[in-house]
């Protein structure tokens, strides 16, 4: 199950980082060099690898950072991509669109896969994957992309890159209908959310460990990394049981996800760094919101308290 050396890479821990701010989000204001700065250093003791979700200013200043400051991290850039096909079936009905909106979709879609060959082959030395896409396939997503149409992204990049190539996803549509998909990328990314399922902290890891282990041995031949695996800390009741939600159930849930993960040799990105005020809804029990192992001012969580503890004893 070792997927460091599956994938020739060191071993280390991964996180989700996406650092919008307060006043902040993605297509308006993004955060500064020195906000991105303070963020990277943050983390850089704890983590190797990051993931970022979009070709955006955002990730371009996080590859600039860590080149002008020499920091030792090494990321996964991805692209975010629109829905290209309606989908009816998203329960919050945001997966319907204009034919005209489709196919503005299809070409902007085209011009991130450009973006992303290009900073990709401009950070060779920090850029250690590629990920053409995020949740497009699975059945409640607001953003449908046919599997073929992400089977063709994915061909480009790998003919037009020298990074491994990825496509991150829920893990339940990689036993069905991504079987051509996989066989196109050189790794498989699944993303596993035990309290999005109604699972109590005691049930999370066997969960999570019974979401895993079937796709890795359904593709004996693919490395399978975590590409995103986290327990938010609040609820507003929608999607989420309020009673599962805590910051001590995040440090339960994260001590024992990373421990699994660090013994079987699973690279593994926690979802996720920071909170984001500008996710979901506007309630501010929203969980959309309270995924980050630190506060939205950078303060840490339990779980981080205790793991700097840990770490300077």
């Amino acid at each position: 199950m070792n997927t460091f050396s599956s994938l020739g890479i060191e071993e280390g821990r991964g996180i989700c980082y996406s650092g919008f701010r307060h006043g902040q989000y993605p297509g308006g204001a993004a955060p500064t060099y020195e906000e991105v700065k303070e963020d990277l250093l943050i983390l850089q003791s704890k983590w190797k690898y990051l993931r970022l979700y979009d070709c955006d200013r955002h990730a371009l200043t996080v590859l600039d950072v860590i080149r002008k400051e020499k920091m030792d991290f090494k990321v996964m850039l991805g692209i975010f991509i629109e829905a290209e096909q309606n989908n009816p079936n998203c329960p919050w009905g945001g997966g319907v669109f204009p034919d005209k909106q489709l196919e503005a979709n299809r070409e902007l879609n085209e011009g991130k896969i450009r973006k992303l060959i290009e900073q990709a082959n401009k950070y060779t030395d920090i850029v250690f994957s590629l990920s053409v896409g995020n949740e497009a396939c699975v059945g409640w997503t607001d953003h449908y992309v046919p599997p073929e149409r992400v089977l063709m992204y994915a061909a480009q990049v790998k003919a037009e890159a020298s990074q491994p190539v990825t496509f991150c996803e829920n893990y339940e549509p990689w036993h069905h209908s991504l079987e051509s998909l996989a066989n196109e990328l050189d790794f498989i990314s699944i993303h596993t959310y035990p309290v999005w399922e109604y699972k109590s902290i005691n049930e999370a890891l066997d969960y999570t460990r019974a979401n895993y282990y079937p796709v890795a041995e359904k593709y004996p031949n693919k490395p399978v990394v975590i590409t995103e695996a986290g327990w938010t800390t609040k609820s507003n009741g929608r999607g989420i049981d309020p009673v599962n939600v805590n910051e001590i159930f995040q440090k339960i849930y994260f001590e024992k996800l990373m421990a699994w993960a660090d013994r079987e040799g699973i690279l593994t990105f926690f979802f996720e760094a920071f909170d984001e005020p500008w996710k979901g809804s506007p309630e501010a029990l929203e969980p959309e919101k309270h995924w980050g192992l630190y506060k939205v001012d950078r303060t840490p969580k339990l779980v981080m308290r205790s793991y700097q503890r840990g770490m300077m004893m």
